[in-house]
């Protein structure tokens, strides 16, 4: 499909439950609309995302790197290439029918190492003859026969070229004794008698035209002195130009060409293009393998990446260089920000507590069948994104929709909870790594808030291990450069949470949540978001000593 029609469906930093979901279902729906749609995540997805994407028999969304279209995103010239042995004239024979501006030549592993081109070419044909004598002094000499369409009637491993072409077709031996053909290539005729002379004047190679074979004479006398025989299939003009096409590619490529990487930006490579005076270049992969040719018309050419974005709207929040991009469609329930596009686009937002509810939502608006496996997943999303119908921002088309898709994927809603909710982020790596995974950033009155969550079945065993993770929210808090850090350990299925806090302010965190007489790290009992209801608490608290 076309770089031009591709539409990637993304949600945002950080990629949670209901964000990878809502990208997966919706592309869903919009490739039932036609369009080549393309879920995607912009990092790594949690263990909760994966589970679900197991179960229900997803793949894992592609990771968009940046907005802007890369190399390996426009539709490039087909990677056609020429060995070092090639040699010119079935390059040029090549170029001529795929109508090239020049060939990467390649390794047997398709690796670039050299490049060849028109203007390459076209110094061989109007340079004097003299720059090739090099060339065709060590050009094999099947190589030299398949040019002129020609037959070997003899080589000889002791071969002396120096690399210089006579044509000498004349019969009388007075005007063949004044030229001088020491080791060179003569074009002759058929005169066995002249083809002595010139084999005992020392030629290196002869190229016989309009013969069908030689005098045994002739070839013994060859023989003797090393001297090549061949039989061309054109005439004396056709026979030298064509000759001096004979040489490998190997012999005259530029070597380290400037070529471009598949990752690399369009818009960057359109600027290194402009210091150069060719008109295509080579575009490899990681390892050096050719992939292709981008052309500077592709790069003229070449449209901005479009883009749906699901459960965020802010472009603080999204893929790298959105504003690059061309942003088609918003679909979200968090509050609107920093939105802004130069094009109109269909914005939905809605005050439910999940981005899968509104995306269900449009399947049922629009007569879409939901399949199994797919009402599975958003409802996942839903449930996580609601902490099970539990957060404030719950609504009734929330559970509403909870018990539509369970119907639909043929799920117990109470059951597939447990299971889901049971799901843990802690296993394997570091503290740190595990809080860094569900991070939001808040600045208030100056103060900038770095709020770490971790979703778990029950929060009592984590009040066991509270001074390592004290220690590892003091690292990442310092590592982050907040002023206060605050990690919640939240269970769904018990509508609870435990609090840590780091920083010189820390201390504001527990005026918000005291902990209950004798404790530490208390249990708070229905606290499951941050957003909704911890940070008015905690902005209070900052308002009043800020």
């Amino acid at each position: 499909m076309a770089q031009d029609n591709r539409i990637y469906v993304t949600g945002h930093k950080n990629p949670h439950t209901d964000s990878v979901a809502a990208a997966i279902a919706y592309a869903e729906y919009k490739k039932e609309q036609g369009f080549d749609a393309i879920p995607c995540v912009l990092g790594k997805i949690n263990k909760e995302s994966q589970y679900l994407l197991d179960r229900f028999g997803f793949k894992k969304p592609h990771l968009l790197e940046t907005a802007q279209v890369r190399l390996d995103e426009v539709d490039l010239a087909a990677p056609l290439a020429i060995t070092p042995e090639t040699t010119i004239f079935e390059a040029v024979e090549l170029m001529k029918k795929e109508d090239r501006e020049g060939f990467a030549v390649v390794d047997d592993e398709n690796r670039v190492i050299g490049w060849v081109s028109k203007s390459d070419f076209a110094n061989i044909a109007l340079n004097d003859t003299r720059f090739s004598h090099g060339m065709l002094r060590e050009t094999p000499t099947e190589y030299i026969a398949k040019t002129i369409s020609g037959t070997i009637i003899y080589d000889d491993e002791q071969r002396h070229l120096n690399g210089q072409v006579s044509i000498l077709t004349m019969t009388n031996k007075d005007n063949l004794e004044d030229y001088e053909v020491t080791d060179r290539i003569v074009i002759t005729g058929g005169n066995k008698k002249a083809q002595k002379i010139l084999i005992e004047k020392g030629a290196g190679m002869l190229i016989i035209i309009w013969e069908k074979g030689v005098d045994e004479s002739v070839l013994k006398l060859a023989r003797e002195h090393h001297c090549t025989l061949i039989l061309s299939g054109f005439g004396a003009m056709n026979t030298s130009r064509y000759l001096y096409f004979a040489p490998p590619v190997r012999m005259m490529m530029t070597l380290k060409p400037m070529k471009f990487y598949g990752h690399e930006l369009a818009e960057d490579a359109s600027r290194k293009m402009a210091r150069t005076q060719y008109r295509a270049f080579p575009v490899v992969d990681d390892a050096e393998h050719l992939v292709g040719y981008v052309m500077r018309y592709h790069i003229l050419n070449y449209n901005d990446k479009q883009l749906i974005l699901v459960d965020h709207n802010e472009f603080s929040q999204s893929v790298k260089g959105i504003e690059k991009a061309r942003v088609l469609e918003v679909i979200d329930h968090h509050r609107v920000t920093d939105f802004s596009t130069s094009r109109p686009v269909s914005f939905r937002n809605e005050i439910v507590g999940s981005t899968c509810t509104i995306i269900a939502t449009i399947f049922r608006e629009n007569q879409v069948p939901i399949e199994e496996n797919l009402a599975g997943l958003m409802l996942g999303g839903l449930l996580s994104d609601t902490m099970n119908l539990q957060t404030p921002t719950t609504t009734d088309k929330d559970r509403q929709t909870a018990n539509i898709l369970a119907a639909l994927a043929g799920l117990d809603l109470d059951q597939f909870s447990e299971e889901l909710f049971s799901v843990t982020e802690d296993e394997g790596g570091s503290l740190e790594e595990l809080m860094s995974r569900d991070i939001i950033f808040e600045d208030v009155m100056g103060v900038r808030l770095m709020l770490a969550k971790v979703n778990v079945p029950q929060v009592e065993p984590y009040r066991d291990r509270a001074e390592d993770m004290q220690q590892a929210l003091d690292v990442l808090t310092k590592n982050k450069n907040a002023d206060m850090g605050i990690l919640t350990i939240t269970s769904a299925l018990e509508n609870q949470s435990i609090l840590f806090a780091s920083g010189d302010k820390a201390k504001w965190l527990f005026e918000a949540y005291p902990d209950h007489d004798g404790e530490q790290h208390s249990v708070q009992e229905g606290l499951v978001s941050r957003k909704m209801q911890m940070l008015p608490k905690i902005s209070k608290v900052i308002t009043k000593y800020a």
